[in-house]
C-alpha cells in the first residue's frame, strides 16, 4: 500500500537479446484497485512512466498522445513494460509499450512523445485558440473547488482515502428526466449524460505528472450509473465498467499558478449499445485554482484554468461479481523486484 507517486515505481531492467526491446519492471500496488482489479488509469500511468524514463535523455521527453487497448485485466503482481521504438523523427518519437504479466500481454499501447510546450514566438507556432478568443473552450465546471460540495468516493475504490472529491449539482441536474434536452421533442442533438468533479490528491508530495493525469482521466463516474432508476432496466444492483480502449492527449503543462495536485474533470456520454452495454466517455482534465476545500474564490479564477488533457474511452457494463471473481495473481518470485 502506497501513495500514488510511490505506487508508480518502475525501473529499467534489461534489453532483449536482439536489442529491439527495452524492458522495465515494477509491482502493481494492491491499494490502487476497484475491488479486485487495478484501476485502468493507474495501470496506464505505469506504462507511461516507463516510457517517460526511456525518453528522459532524448529531445522528445513529453508524452503527447497515448492509445491503450486493455486486452485483459491486470493483476496485483509484478509486471514488465516492454518498449519498442517504431520511429524517431524531427518532431515526434513513436513507441509501442506493452504491460506483460506471466509472459502474457495485458495492455498494449502506442505512445507519441515530443515537446509539450514551445517557447513564446516559436517559429513552429501556427495557431492557438485560447481566451479571450470567442472560440476558446472555457472551464465547464460550475463550482469553485474551495466551496464545491464534498462527496467521498464509493467503497469499491481501494484508494478512496487518497483523494478528496466534490460534486457538481448543476451538471447532475442536466441528467434528470425533466431536463430540457429530454422534454423538448424538437431538440436537435442534445441529450446524453454529463458529469463533473474536482479531485485533489491528499498527499502533499504528489504532483500532476503525466501518469497522474492519465489516472485522473479515468476517475469519472461511469455514465450508466447516472441514469435514474427507471432507466436502468436490466442492470445489476452493483456494476463494474471495465475499460476496453482509452486514449489520452496531453495538451499543456500544468500552469505554475494552478494547483499542482488538483484537477477538474468534465465527462459526457452519448451512446450506450448492446452487446455488454458498450458505451463511450469523453473526458476533459482541467487545472484547478486550489485544493478541494481550501483557498478562496478570486476574481477571474475560471479564465486562468486550462485544459491539461482530453481522453476518450470505450467501456462495458458487467455485474460487479465478475470483478470480484478475478483472483489476485500470485507473485512470481522469479520476476525481478525493485
Amino acid at each position: 500500500m502506497a501513495p500514488f507517486y510511490d505506487a508508480l515505481k518502475v525501473a529499467f531492467n534489461k534489453k532483449s537479446e536482439d536489442g529491439q526491446l527495452e524492458i522495465y519492471i515494477g509491482d502493481i500496488d494492491g491499494e490502487w484497485c476497484i475491488n479486485a482489479v487495478p484501476n485502468g488509469g493507474y495501470v496506464l500511468g505505469l506504462i507511461i512512466e516507463a516510457c517517460m524514463q526511456r525518453q528522459a535523455h532524448t529531445k522528445h521527453k513529453d508524452p503527447i498522445h497515448v492509445t491503450a487497448h486493455f486486452l485483459r485485466s491486470a493483476g496485483i503482481a509484478p509486471f514488465e513494460v516492454r518498449i519498442r521504438e517504431l520511429k524517431k523523427g524531427r518532431g515526434f518519437t513513436n513507441l509501442t509499450a506493452d504491460l506483460v504479466q506471466d509472459n502474457v500481454i495485458q495492455v498494449t499501447t502506442h505512445q507519441i512523445f515530443g515537446v509539450l510546450s514551445s517557447p513564446p514566438n516559436s517559429p513552429e507556432s501556427v495557431l492557438t485558440i485560447a481566451p479571450p478568443s470567442p472560440y476558446a473552450r472555457r472551464l465547464p465546471l460550475y463550482q469553485h473547488p474551495s466551496t464545491a460540495p464534498i462527496i467521498p468516493l464509493a467503497n469499491p475504490y481501494g484508494f478512496l482515502s487518497r483523494l478528496k472529491t466534490t460534486r457538481e449539482p448543476e451538471l447532475r441536474a442536466k441528467n434528470a428526466l425533466d431536463s430540457p434536452t429530454r422534454t423538448n421533442a424538437q431538440s436537435i442533438g442534445g441529450s446524453g449524460l454529463e458529469w463533473g468533479q474536482w479531485l485533489t490528491f491528499m498527499d502533499e508530495r504528489q504532483t500532476l505528472s503525466p501518469p497522474a493525469i492519465a489516472f485522473m482521466a479515468d476517475m469519472f463516474r461511469s455514465p450508466p450509473s447516472l441514469l435514474p432508476k427507471s432507466e436502468r432496466t436490466g442492470l445489476s444492483d452493483v456494476n463494474w465498467f471495465p475499460t476496453v480502449t482509452m486514449t489520452v492527449e496531453f495538451k499543456v503543462p500544468v500552469p505554475k499558478t494552478s494547483s499542482q495536485r488538483t484537477t477538474g474533470l468534465y465527462a459526457n456520454c452519448h451512446f450506450v449499445n448492446d452487446p455488454q452495454g458498450r458505451h463511450d466517455i469523453d473526458v476533459e482534465v482541467w487545472s484547478g485554482p486550489c485544493e478541494v476545500g481550501e483557498g478562496k474564490v478570486e476574481e477571474g479564477w475560471r479564465e486562468k484554468q486550462v485544459c491539461l488533457a482530453v481522453s476518450r474511452q470505450t467501456s462495458l457494463i458487467v455485474p460487479m461479481h465478475v470483478n470480484e471473481a478475478k483472483s489476485k495473481r500470485k507473485k512470481d518470485n522469479s520476476t525481478p523486484k525493485l
